[in-house]
């Protein structure tokens, strides 16, 4: 009746016309209309306020804001009230675009940027975008929609959209199912999934965004939504793809391409990348649930050094503590924590250790004691704490969504590092409870001034968590970086810390779900990815474990890690030949830790994903829509894990273009899948050819050795091919002022001519003063190299046929005759 009222003038209280008209009843619910989903209809007015644009169909309206050229964001408000504008998602809403309006039509209204454009159609106010060459890329199946919820208030939102006969879909963070997310049914609600399977759904971590691929062309899909949602990509209606939530706005984000790597990068613009880790952060880490007491720690890193195994990373889990209380030491485990600490550092080894959101009702316990008196737990709708069990026993629960328990937070991790603490672990932070899986929906949460129920914060309470954990690091450890580890996360967790895949197995299936998982993460947003190597549960054997390592030394985190109940899993545990091989690849880790620092550049500084699916790199050919074992770690060096048992081959595909086999320098054509011998000692890897791909020497740890001259791996040419090289002091912030150094090689090649020059940018000086050169592929002999107009006599050829010479490291052109 009320919005009746509103509609037709003549019935409004005090005019004569509804005095007449209003007749009271006895049953006045007999006016209600039952509760069903409604629809946006023709939208009867457009107006523009700076780059926002608003339709409205008379009752609801929908906001249309412009970001950047290929970014444009939708809003819904059902009656035409948006919700205050927050996102933890998107720190940030900058608009980033200079030439952008609205155009109205017979049929339509056209938001437009000289990228893309934004329609609303008049006659059903469908929702579509499309290029600068009006190609259609996205399109509404039916108008946005929502539904009342009376038992919590506000909306159930929807979203419809065309899927179209060959789209594929990919990104969504760490679901654990095939890398093309044609036809599936995927539900976003951070959840402890131990030892999950295949196709279980959801896990640990909710990353509401897709890309789209659809006729050659890619855009993306960032719905923005906190509250448990799904995505369907075909599954119900293969002509339909939807996302709903159970709650919060409708707020999407279209992300253009053309290409997927456009949409990543833009994605990236808006949720942020990952700061740069420490370089350690980057070495090999082992860890158990738990390494104790001390003398199994010193037992454990004695026989890295002693077997000569790089590591750089040791971790102690839960029973570190004192009764699994945060921030204590159990003094009979561990006696003189920051003496063992200090002692382990000197042997190259960073102590991690964790932290769960649990803290102990215990009025003795300084911690609980602190978070009572100032109530930063969370309480539930009638005021009662939160409360739940946990390892600890009954436990109440931080609220982070408040910026002052936050502060609180990081300041505990005080004590820790002056003990000498390197970084932090956050575990348990869906979050967790035994018994009920997670908080109850009526726990209430600050969030930043917002307000809301555990529906709404559920799925981003670990990244709050292990957000205050970073702030509080980076403020303690003044201008070291801090190193940090998550379990949940919400879009934009990268912004303060690496994951890992959680709770796997010991399987073959699960090293191949980690090899999928690690992947759409680094799509996702979240490049700083890894997999329990061998496996959190069960027992691999130790072709498994190896297999795992292979693949692990080409994961940006590299983390060996098992439960309780299992055997010790370190890389000499099965003996031998398997302690040899673990050890070359960890090896190989640490020489090409250059590399890996460089592509960690490149994804901090320009948001390009680290770890790299071949559909991302050749989105046209078709076939390579369903390849999901082979990726390439930044753009130049492709891997191929070995996934199946005995396997003494193994088809790998190999983008266009020509590669090199790693271990043979055999020229490879591209653009084709070719058969790879796959004995246990070596796994495919592939270099593009005319790539630069620094190496360090072999160490035991990062920092162990002085570097006096950094290795080139050069592999020739034909074509020009551009490589990237970036250094600083792999520990400090001073990269934030431009004290760092962007190497930029271009290599060109002829018949009988190489060509390599060097340009450097930034403030850094590194100590070493030469390059050690190792020309790869070199189609003639040289007669003559010259660097800078000063010739190079003293040169070899090694019996690999490579050439090998020093070279001063500020050198300017190279010339090989």
């Amino acid at each position: 009746m009320e919005e009746n009222n509103i509609l037709n003038p003549e019935l409004i209280p005090g005019n004569v016309a509804a005095e007449d008209e209003l007749h009271h009843v006895n049953n006045p619910v007999a006016g209600i209309k039952p509760i069903v989903k409604k629809y946006l209809s023709k939208p009867i007015s457009a107006e523009q306020k700076n780059n926002k644009f608003y339709f409205s169909d008379g009752d609801a309206k929908v906001e249309i804001t412009v970001v950047t050229d290929e970014i444009i964001r939708v809003r819904l408000a059902p009656h035409g009230v948006f919700l205050d504008e927050f996102s933890y998602a998107v720190p940030k809403l900058e608009k980033k675009v200079s030439v952008f309006g609205l155009h109205e039509h017979e049929g339509e209204f056209v938001v437009y940027t000289n990228i893309v454009n934004c329609h609303v159609r008049k006659q059903d106010f469908f929702i579509s975008f499309s290029d600068n060459q009006n190609h259609v890329t996205s399109s509404d199946a039916v108008p946005m929609h929502w539904e009342e919820n009376i038992k919590f208030g506000g909306y159930y939102v929807y979203c419809t959209k065309d899927c179209h006969a060959e789209e594929s879909f990919f990104g969504m963070g760490d679901k654990p199912t095939e890398f093309n997310l044609r036809g599936k049914r995927l539900k976003n609600w951070n959840t402890d999934a131990y030892s999950f399977a295949w196709n279980q759904d959801p896990l640990y971590r909710s990353i509401p965004f897709y890309i789209s691929l659809n006729e050659g062309i890619a855009h993306g899909i960032f719905f923005d939504n906190t509250f448990r949602a799904e995505f369907d990509f075909g599954a119900e209606d293969p002509t339909k793809t939807s996302f709903w939530a159970e709650g919060g706005e409708l707020q999407y984000y279209y992300i253009h391409g053309p290409h997927m790597m456009d949409v990543v990068k833009r994605y990236h613009l808006i949720t942020g990348t990952h700061p740069m880790p420490p370089m350690w952060a980057l070495g090999y880490h082992q860890c158990r649930w738990s390494y104790y007491p001390e003398s199994k720690v010193r037992m454990v890193t004695k026989t890295f050094r002693e077997k000569k195994i790089p590591c750089d990373g040791i971790y102690l889990d839960i029973d570190y503590m004192d009764g699994y209380r945060c921030f204590t030491w159990n003094r009979k485990y561990f006696p003189d924590p920051k003496k063992m600490i200090k002692e382990l550092s000197e042997q190259g080894f960073k102590t991690v250790v964790i932290i769960d959101p649990g803290i102990r009702v215990d009025d003795n316990y300084s911690v609980f004691k602190e978070g009572k008196e100032n109530k930063y737990f969370c309480r539930r709708c009638d005021d009662y704490f939160m409360e739940g069990h946990v390892w600890p026993g009954r436990c109440q629960f931080p609220d982070f969504t408040n910026p002052e328990v936050r502060e609180w937070w990081g300041n505990l991790f005080d004590e820790l590092v002056q003990l000498g603490v390197a970084g932090v672990w956050n575990d348990m932070n869906e979050p967790a409870v035994f018994g009920t899986g997670s908080f109850p929906d009526d726990v209430r949460h600050q969030y930043d001034g917002h307000r809301g129920s555990h529906r709404k914060a559920h799925n981003i309470y670990g990244m709050q968590m292990v957000r205050a954990t970073y702030e509080g690091l980076r403020k303690i450890m003044k201008n070291k970086r801090p190193f940090t580890i998550t379990r949940a996360g919400y879009a934009g967790v990268q912004r303060f810390s690496s994951v890992w895949t959680g709770d796997n197995v010991a399987s073959w299936e699960h090293l191949q779900l980690g090899n999928i998982m690690c992947q759409r993460l680094s799509i996702s947003g979240v490049s700083f990815c890894g997999t329990d190597i061998g496996g959190f549960s069960g027992e691999p054997d130790g072709e498994l474990f190896t297999r795992w390592i292979q693949f692990g030394t080409f994961s940006p985190f590299m983390r060996a890690h098992s439960a309780g109940d299992t055997k010790e899993r370190e890389p000499w545990s099965f003996g031998e030949p398997y302690t040899s091989i673990n050890r070359k690849f960890i090896e190989l880790r640490y020489r090409l830790m250059p590399y890996f620092y460089s592509a960690f550049w490149e994804h901090h500084r320009y948001g390009f994903p680290i770890l790299r699916p071949v559909v991302l790199q050749e989105q046209a050919e078709f076939s390579n829509h369903f390849r999901q074992d082979e990726f390439t770690y930044g753009d130049k060096i492709l891997i191929c894990p070995v996934l199946a048992p005995g396997q003494k081959s193994r088809k790998v595909y190999l983008p266009k273009g020509k590669w090199y086999d790693f271990w043979t320098h055999e020229l490879v054509e591209g653009g084709k899948e070719v058969v790879v011998a796959t004995p246990l000692e070596t796994m495919p890897v592939f270099v593009k050819a005319g790539s630069i791909i620094p190496e360090y020497p072999v160490m035991q740890y990062v920092g162990e050795k002085e570097i006096d001259e950094v290795k080139m791996n050069v592999y020739y040419s034909d074509i020009e091919v551009n490589s990237f090289i970036f250094e600083d002091y792999g520990e400090t912030f001073a990269y934030e002022q431009d004290i760092y150094l962007e190497k930029k090689f271009v290599v060109r090649g002829k018949d009988s001519k190489l060509t390599i020059q060097q340009s450097m940018e930034g403030l850094y000086t590194p100590r070493y003063e030469n390059y050690k050169i190792n020309i790869i592929g070199l189609p003639f002999k040289p007669k003559k190299i010259i660097a800078d107009n000063n010739e190079i006599k003293d040169f070899k050829i090694a019996a690999d046929k490579t050439i090998q010479f020093k070279l001063r490291k500020n050198f300017m052109q190279l010339i090989i005759s």
